[in-house]
């Protein structure tokens, strides 16, 4: 594990011991944990961000099969 420096305020520094003393975690892990939720929210966020820009991008093109023409030839083929 590679080491940070944090530093926090009194109040925070005081929550989170309270916090580790009502959970039994040290304080340690609950600061992995929340950096682990601030993560995967991030990539979520940019996920969601990457879908939206993505969306529509096919929609002017006409070399794609219709619906109908997937249809019949998934048809045919299961026959």
């Amino acid at each position: 594990m590679i080491e940070k420096e944090l530093n926090l305020t009194k109040e925070e520094s005081s929550v989170l011991q309270e916090i580790s003393r009502r959970t039994g975690k040290t304080e340690s892990d609950l600061i992995r944990e929340a950096v682990g939720q601030l993560i995967n929210g991030f990539q979520n966020e940019n996920r969601v961000a990457l879908m939206q820009q993505a969306k529509g991008i096919w929609k002017d093109r006409n070399d794609l099969p219709t619906l109908e023409e997937l249809r019949s030839e998934g048809d045919r083929l299961s026959s």
